[in-house]
């Protein structure tokens, strides 16, 4: 067996990639109205829940945390919960539930009427996010899927599909990541109309509590205020010890 060179490797996947990728353009609209929709959503105090395994969860936390924090410009949170960050959760789930409830239950636990459910997987044939679908539109979220070519059992579950037209799964991942940066994209594009000042920071408005900002120091206390008094036999320095005399550790008291 004759081992391909690396350009043989990178040029196959990169024509893989672009035969996808004008096909893929006809997806613009959809992603611009999910963007809008979101938008709408998140400006008025709405949730994002996502969800996917492997590598598709990767890109749902990913899409996550570009929503909590920022794609580009600072601007205000949006509230995005990516199921398949919470390792405790998960792994409790799927051992007093079965791993095909891993996600349906947190639905069940986030989930509220007008929130969005997104769901990503190459293949659309996962169980686990297939009933999460079902129980997000029992308790009326809106649930969108990113996968793979269609049909597939996802894409019926859910009221909306976007579907990379590939049957390389890596080339499907990688236009999903390009789905959840252009979704963003239109999120932030929109919150300035939505929101108004508060949508966007920048343009010498400075986001509330930024990174490094000193903390604020105390006021004055009020006229005729009794200062704090310390319990008696407490000591400044604090040792919390367990049976055997082994210490914990120590820590000052606040005063």
């Amino acid at each position: 067996m004759t081992v391909p060179t690396s350009m043989e490797l990178l040029d196959g996947h990169l024509a893989g990639l672009a035969s996808a990728l004008l096909p893929y353009r006809s997806v613009a609209g959809r992603l611009a109205r999910w963007g809008h929709d979101l938008a709408r959503l998140l400006a008025g105090g709405g949730r994002l829940l996502v969800a996917g395994n492997g590598g598709s969860a990767a890109e749902a936390q990913h899409l996550a945390a570009e929503l909590v924090g920022k794609l580009r410009d600072d601007r205000a949170p949006l509230s995005a919960i990516a199921l398949c960050a919470e390792t405790s959760s998960l792994t409790a789930l799927g051992n007093d539930y079965g791993f095909d409830e891993v996600f349906a239950r947190q639905v069940r636990a986030h989930g509220r009427s007008g929130d969005i459910l997104l769901l990503l997987s190459t293949s659309g044939r996962s169980a686990n996010l297939v009933r999460a679908a079902r129980a997000g539109r029992e308790l009326g979220l809106r649930c969108w899927a990113l996968t793979g070519p269609t049909p597939n059992p996802l894409a019926d579950a859910c009221t909306d599909v976007l579907a990379v037209p590939s049957p390389d799964n890596q080339v499907v991942q990688e236009l999903h990541l390009v789905s959840a940066h252009v979704l963003c994209a239109y999120v932030d594009a929109h919150l300035p109309v939505l929101l108004g000042p508060a949508g966007r920071y920048g343009a010498g408005q400075p986001s509330p509590n930024p990174l490094g900002a000193p903390a604020a120091e105390p006021g004055p206390a009020a006229p005729g205020a009794t200062p704090p008094v310390r319990p008696s036999g407490v000591a400044d320095e604090l040792v919390l010890r367990v049976p055997g005399g082994i210490d914990l550790g120590t820590s000052e008291e606040e005063p």
